[in-house]
């Protein structure tokens, strides 16, 4: 067994984790012990003459040192910033987020000797740097727990219950009931099996065509993960998220047509997100719901060597907003084209942008043009735009991804467009996506590989 303890300073990592070494009979790790042992020196001495570059290499040699190590680990407050400990952390381990407010972090760590890594006060130091690693800690861990008011002793009895499995799979007749409406008794039987099991899915209606289960459970495999990649199909937003309360799940993947409506059942929406007006993905921890927008990065990212071109986009729904975010971002004059012109009106305007109504469209005008419409997705056959439309020098990425090669790219490349499929969209958004459900790094070049 690998039970890993991360958190910021002074959330109880040390105490607790000695505590539940000896409860189980393993051996406790202190990354920061395997560091001084490393350097001959303690920590602050190990700032002071080397700086914390140098820290932060130890400290990388001693969480991968531990890889294969079974026992109780305690890491250091900024190690989950590396994706690459995070990873091996991960590896067949069992991660705990331990949490506390800024203000009694800083409580619990007044006079210690470790050393600043800001110029702020120490106070106002600890809150931004909790803010800064917020994202990092919750998607490396499986729990989180608050220690806030918490025993050292009453933690660990936390995370003992949630080794043993807790009762989160207790009879129940709403669980057993959406559990069989959503046909998932044999994932239930899983998680009775193994209580350390997390579950992820594709929240939409519909979504079977969905390829992220997939790439998730190829992936979960590859780095070692207690993981399952499911499908939450259903027409209520609530619904889902209701079964996503009574099952051990970690994250959602969202899809249409909820990418809008799940924001009023979440906790926190992050800026982009809330920008944008769409979420397509969901982090859970600790009991609360996280959102956040992957998406518009899935835009960006392929059409990085485009800057302050000429960008037309067709659609005015949570993807093409995505859209317009990321085209924006870039610098380009977008203009927003709709089968509902009133649509394209309402989108253009929360951005600033030109707007009209599909049949405005002029192909000799854009640079780069954005399909965003579920328009060619199987099985539909039909495409918005036919070759005679679109002129060579015109770059079109369509973000559908299934079929690979769909109506509109066909005809983009009959016209001697250059083309991007919508599985390149696919491909960077789940980068994003798997950092921030999981806290692990991965490259596109990996994500392609998977899918194949």
């Amino acid at each position: 067994m690998k039970v890993v303890l991360i958190g910021f300073r002074g959330t109880g990592k040390t105490t607790v984790g000695r505590i539940l070494a000896d409860r189980l009979g393993l051996p406790f790790f202190e990354t920061d012990a395997l560091v001084e042992d490393r350097a001959g020196m303690p920590i602050p001495e190990i700032f002071r003459q080397h700086g914390e570059a140098r820290f932060r290499a130890l400290e990388r040699e001693a969480v991968a040192s531990l890889r294969e190590r079974e026992g109780v680990i305690s890491t250091g407050g900024g190690a989950v910033m590396d994706p690459a400990n995070v990873a091996d952390l991960r590896w067949h381990g069992t991660v705990f987020l331990l949490s506390a407010a800024p203000g009694v972090c800083h409580e619990r760590i007044a006079g210690s000797d470790r050393p600043v890594l800001t110029d702020l006060p120490p106070a106002e130091e600890v809150r931004m740097l909790l803010a800064r690693r917020k994202d990092a800690y919750l998607g490396a861990a499986d729990t989180c727990i608050d220690t806030g008011r918490r025993t050292p002793a009453e933690v660990a009895d936390t995370i003992l219950r949630e080794l043993a499995g807790g009762e989160a799979l207790s009879p129940d007749g709403e669980r057993d009931l959406l559990i069989e409406r959503f046909g998932l008794s044999a994932l239930r039987e899983e998680i009775d099996r193994d209580p350390a099991l997390r579950v992820c899915a594709i929240a939409g209606y519909p979504c079977a065509h969905s390829k992220s289960p997939l790439l998730y459970n190829r992936l979960f495999r590859r780095f070692g993960m207690s993981y399952r990649y499911t499908r939450f199909e259903w027409p209520d937003a609530a619904t889902i998220l209701r079964l996503a309360s009574i099952l051990p799940v970690k994250g959602l993947s969202v899809t249409i047509p909820f990418k809008t409506d799940v924001m009023r059942h979440l906790d926190e929406v992050d800026d982009h997100a809330a920008a944008i007006g769409a979420v397509n993905t969901v982090v859970r921890c600790g009991g609360r719901l996280y959102g956040h927008n992957t998406d518009w990065l899935g835009v960006r990212s392929p059409l990085e060597d485009r800057r302050g071109g000429r960008a037309v986009l067709l659609g005015a729904g949570g993807a093409a907003a995505a859209a317009v975010y990321a085209l924006l971002s870039l610098d380009m004059d977008v203009t927003v084209l709709s089968r509902t012109p009133g649509a394209a009106r309402g989108l253009a305007g929360r951005f600033g942008c030109r707007w009209g109504g599909l049949e405005e469209f002029k192909g000799s005008d854009a640079d780069v043009v954005v399909h965003a419409t579920p328009v060619g997705m199987e099985p539909d056959t039909r495409s918005l735009l036919a070759a005679c439309d679109l002129e060579r020098k015109t770059t079109v990425f369509d973000l559908v991804y299934t079929p690979p090669e769909t109506p509109l790219i066909r005809a983009a490349r009959e016209a001697g467009c250059e083309t991007i499929p919508g599985t390149e969209m696919f491909v960077y958004q789940a980068v994003e996506q798997f950092r921030l459900i999981t806290g692990i790094a991965v490259t596109p070049a990996l994500v392609r590989e998977m899918l194949a």
